[in-house]
């Protein structure tokens, strides 16, 4: 019966060491191989926290890689060139992105979101701009938010 570890890692930078080295030795699989494997996969999303999830079939030891795509929230702080967003968005913004970054990052998580079009997907990357203080072509998300809604904005 296969078995499944889901660890999050830093793209192209996974190593033998916990999370993934101490659960995958007791399956007896080429730890190297799986390594090398999660990093080829991951290494577009360097400098990122990545969902990655191994599955392990023990007998045969042969395995199998998902990779799933980072938080918008990553995905935000790359767009931004941040390593860290502020811990005080109500009074400290982390900085400022265009509207057209916001739906290249809604594009990229669509498919893990619950929103229907692109439009509400832009919506909800808004949504997370805002608990992380990220202000929109120099305006609060909400604004924007607001702009979108009644068609000052087309997305």
């Amino acid at each position: 019966m296969p078995q499944e570890i889901s660890v999050m890692v830093e793209g192209g930078k996974a190593t033998a060491g916990p999370p993934l080295g101490p659960a995958l030795g007791p399956m007896g699989v080429n730890i190297g191989l799986v390594l090398k494997e999660i990093n080829d996969k991951t290494k577009l999303f360097s400098g990122m926290q990545v969902p990655v999830k191994v599955i392990v079939d023990p007998e045969t030891k042969k395995f199998e890689i998902s990779v799933g795509k980072p938080p918008v929230s990553a995905l935000l702080k790359k767009e931004l060139g941040i390593e860290t967003a502020t811990g005080a968005s109500k009074t400290k913004t982390s900085g400022d992105l265009k509207v057209s970054q916001i739906k290249k990052v809604a594009e990229m998580k669509i498919d893990n979101m619950t929103a229907s079009s692109i439009k509400s997907a832009v919506m909800e990357v808004l949504g997370t701009c805002v608990s992380m203080g990220i202000t929109v072509d120099g305006k609060d998300p909400r604004e924007i938010q607001k702009l979108i809604k009644d068609g000052s904005i087309a997305i």
